[in-house]
């Protein structure tokens, strides 16, 4: 029985609220369309961490187990060997830098919504995996997954042994701990929700009452037929094709060209403002255009009349300057760090917009330099500013620096959010080409900062951040979940 995301977000909702029913999710293959474990094997060599001796071992392992049928918990043991002797917290901290530049892109933005429906139910939600925990940990953070199901290594005063303490979670051991997470847990299993993607998975799929076969592997759709199992296929991160680069080619050169002319029309008339006007509209026109990036925006007429004001918006993608820039379009300028100064790419705009550059090292030039920024506002420049500071490698909001928030208070002007729903699916964070698509964008209504004081900065700025979060998880005019955000403390 096939069903839809919409169908199964919509079943969550009508099921009891409580810690009584669990939601048990697989890791490789079901919230994520890759697997953490050759990603880590990998960044492991590449570190010199994994000897070519270890790596024989794992590669013969691997190639026995998946084409002859060998013994998942081999392969496991040899890649737990591997890592004798390496500190924990220095593999825990690789696997988030791993998690960060490569593995954050292959959570299924679907799953991300799933995961969301019961954590808003109060159920009882866990990761279940094989993987271990420094492969898990980063993922379950970012979705906001509490209770991790997973093979943990033995360590020794922070030291890996090479051993694990609960053998590797594969198949039927699988099933066993959830049964026991359960037990100890007071979840009720025959009310609880499964979601997996292999055939190993049969028996931890049949411990539940509400298991789902999510973009299932062959076996397991059988069973799943046999069983009378839902099989829900989830879209996959989106990858780039022919289109999608000879697009992002052509807007590169579509917004060269864009900014190019607004320097000239400026010289030609004399008139700078205009020139940087006539730039930022027609390069960030051109470039979507030609990218094939379309923007449905709600709360648009906001922008127009709302001058001067401190804009800010969340940042996952190289795609929001040119979302910004059309939807912004006049009298405005940004706050940059200073590294990106000398960023090629950086070299039309910086002359074009003239942006404020932070020197984030020196906390007394950067404060020196944000004075400036306050002036400019006084004289009617309206200011974008990014407050996580750098792009997030999930839809997952980090937290708000003050910066902003201290310019618009001493400058009395409002503050505007403009909230950005999914430039990071049509453009993941390290990556420059751009997939074609629709990017939503929702801009709120000003907040002003009358009487606001430094004392109560803090909350104002948890107040805002909260306005993001919220917009995300209820998206205006929408009739789905849509691409819920779970909240972090900020």
């Amino acid at each position: 029985m096939n069903v839809t995301p919409g169908r199964v977000v919509e079943a969550i909702d009508d099921t009891p609220a409580g810690a009584h029913i669990g939601a048990f999710f697989d890791l490789d293959g079901t919230l994520l369309h890759g697997f953490t474990a050759g990603a880590a094997c990998q960044n492991e060599v590449l570190g010199g961490h994994i000897g070519p001796a270890d790596l024989a071992r794992i590669v013969v392992a691997a190639i026995d187990n998946g084409l002859l049928g060998g013994s998942p918990g081999n392969l496991g043991k040899i890649g737990f060997r591997a890592l004798r002797g390496r500190r924990a917290g220095a593999v825990t901290t690789a696997a988030d830098r791993l998690f960060a530049k490569e593995t954050a892109r292959w959570i299924r933005p679907q799953a991300r919504d799933i995961v969301q429906a019961h954590l808003r139910r109060g159920h009882t939600v866990a990761v279940a995996s094989s993987a271990t925990r420094m492969q898990v940990e980063p993922v379950a953070r970012d979705l906001g997954i509490p209770h991790l199901i997973c093979t943990e290594l033995e360590e020794q005063d922070g030291v890996l042994t090479g051993r694990s303490t609960t053998g590797m979670l594969w198949g039927e051991p699988k099933a066993a701990a959830v049964r026991a997470f359960a037990r100890n847990h007071g979840v009720d299993l025959r009310q609880s929700f499964g979601y997996a993607n292999g055939w190993e998975d049969i028996a931890f799929l049949g411990s539940v009452g509400r298991p789902c076969a999510l973009n299932p592997h062959p076996v397991l759709r059988r069973a799943a037929d046999e069983y009378g199992w839902p099989v829900l296929t989830l879209r996959e991160a989106r990858t780039p094709g022919p289109r999608a680069y000879l697009g992002t080619l052509a807007a590169l050169l579509g917004v060269n060209a864009g900014l190019t002319a607004g320097v000239a029309y400026g010289l030609l008339t004399g008139d700078r403002r205009r020139g940087m006007n006539t730039g930022i509209a027609l390069s960030a026109e051109a470039g979507l255009a030609l990218a094939g990036v379309k923007l449905d925006v709600v709360g648009a007429d906001i922008l127009g009349k709302t001058r001067p004001a401190v804009f800010i918006a969340n940042h996952q993608s190289t795609l929001d300057v040119l979302v910004l820039g059309a939807l912004l379009r006049r009298d405005f300028t940004a706050v940059a760090k200073k590294e990106a100064r000398f960023d090629p790419r950086m070299m039309i705009i910086g002359t074009l917009l003239d942006p404020v550059w932070i020197d984030r090292a020196n906390p007394a030039a950067a404060r020196k330099t944000l004075d400036g920024v306050v002036r400019r506002l006084r004289d009617g420049t309206s200011i974008l500013i990014l407050p996580e500071g750098t792009r997030m490698p999930t839809p997952t909001l980090g937290r708000f620096k003050k910066g902003a928030f201290h310019i618009a208070m001493q400058a009395g002007v409002p503050i505007v959010p403009i909230v950005l729903r999914n430039t990071g699916e049509l453009a993941w964070r390290r990556s420059m080409v751009v997939n074609p698509g629709t990017v939503e964008v929702a801009v709120l209504e000003p907040v002003t900062t009358d009487g606001w004081t430094a004392a109560g900065l803090d909350g104002r700025i948890a107040e805002m951040r909260h306005k993001f979060v919220d917009t995300l998880q209820n998206w205006p005019g929408s009739a789905d979940a849509g691409h819920v955000i779970h909240e972090e403390a900020p």
